[in-house]
């Protein structure tokens, strides 16, 4: 008989019943996909502010007179460019240039990072880094310890108190009288905030967030939302089988640096990637799906109908030379071909 492992829940499971949210499983979490619905939810953010449940995200700690080494010998993006207070978008990537995960780095002390990993990676990235511990570095899973909610819209800093800031930085600050960490980061392209605090405290952070007006959003909307800025989702658009490059974030990879993986990636960018994550957007009336086909020999890895445009959109995997932008894709919708453009990233950008 199979063993059916119980799924995790956040420290607002509590808020998200009360609030009527659809609750799902996702990454071994039961978790709220939806409240009024996707669209609206969507909207919100897009247009005033939504506030989202990423308590499920994992962090470890990395600490020691050595744990700046290890990391710049791990993650792709260059370590030692980060102050106190300062942080950044990077890769932990495997021997072949794959991406093992990818990753906030916040450096919270002179000696001391603080890594926010995706839920269904936790426990694999704390295993590769932690065997990879080295003499005065200290590895900690701390996940179960923070609570971390997404506040993000144009609208979003003002209803909560926060005046405005510079991206990927950090300080602490309090949020309806709870002391918060103050991360400037977000998966929506809005502005906004990811806000951690003690997980016992995440009850009255989230009652005083929506009390502020402050619209509950769920995963749907948090993946319509990231799709039409073309944020990657580990899993779908990139992951251990597909390189950095091939996968648009050779911009995170310092490539004179000597992280795992480096000298695949360099080999790669020299002779230029044989396939590349593309965005593009439906040309006829039409809604892709990850796992579709693309003519030529690619596929989708995500797509969506997109709450903003109100088109098909959607990003995948295409031969180098059918790449660029304008190019017409033909893509297999359910066993019609429907046609698609190459478009520039972000599918989705605010006017003005």
């Amino acid at each position: 008989m199979a063993v059916v492992e119980a799924l995790r829940r956040t420290p607002l499971y509590d808020a998200h019943v009360a609030a009527g949210a659809r609750l799902v499983p996702f990454a071994g979490w039961e978790m709220p996909v939806q409240y009024e619905g996707v669209i609206p939810e969507h909207k919100a953010v897009r247009t005033d502010a939504g506030v989202f449940d990423v308590s499920h995200m994992g962090e470890i700690e990395v600490e020691g007179p050595m744990a700046r080494d290890l990391l710049q010998q791990l993650l792709s993006n260059d370590i030692t460019k980060l102050d106190v207070g300062e942080a950044h978008y990077t890769l932990l990537t495997n021997e072949e240039g794959g991406i093992i995960d990818d990753l906030i780095a916040y450096r919270t002390g002179e000696h001391r990072y603080l890594l926010v990993v995706n839920a269904s990676n936790r426990d694999a990235d704390y295993a590769w880094i932690k065997e990879r511990e080295i003499t005065g570095s200290d590895v900690r899973d701390v996940s179960d310890d923070f609570a971390l909610l997404a506040v993000q819209g144009p609208d979003a800093l003002r209803k909560i108190g926060i005046a405005p800031g510079t991206p990927f930085t950090w300080e602490m600050g309090t949020v309806g009288g709870i002391e918060v960490m103050v991360n400037r980061t977000g998966y929506t392209g809005e502005e906004g905030v990811e806000l951690a605090c003690p997980s016992e405290d995440a009850p009255a952070l989230w009652d005083a967030i929506v009390a502020a007006g402050v619209t509950p959003c769920g995963l749907g909307a948090r993946d319509t939302l990231r799709l039409e800025v073309c944020y990657p989702l580990h899993g779908n658009d990139i992951g251990p089988g597909r390189d950095a490059i091939s996968s648009g974030l050779g911009w995170v990879c310092a490539l004179d640096t000597d992280f795992t993986g480096v000298e695949r990636l360099r080999a790669v960018k020299d002779a230029g990637p044989e396939q590349k994550l593309v965005a593009f957007t439906m040309t006829e009336n039409a809604i892709p799906r990850g796992g579709m086909a693309i003519e030529g020999g690619g596929e989708v890895t995500s797509g969506t109908l997109s709450p903003m445009l109100e088109v098909g959109i959607g990003l995948g995997y295409v031969p180098a030379a059918v790449a660029a932008v304008g190019n017409v894709l033909t893509i297999d919708v359910r066993g019609r071909a429907k046609q698609a453009a190459v478009v520039k990233k972000p599918i989705y950008a605010r006017e003005g």
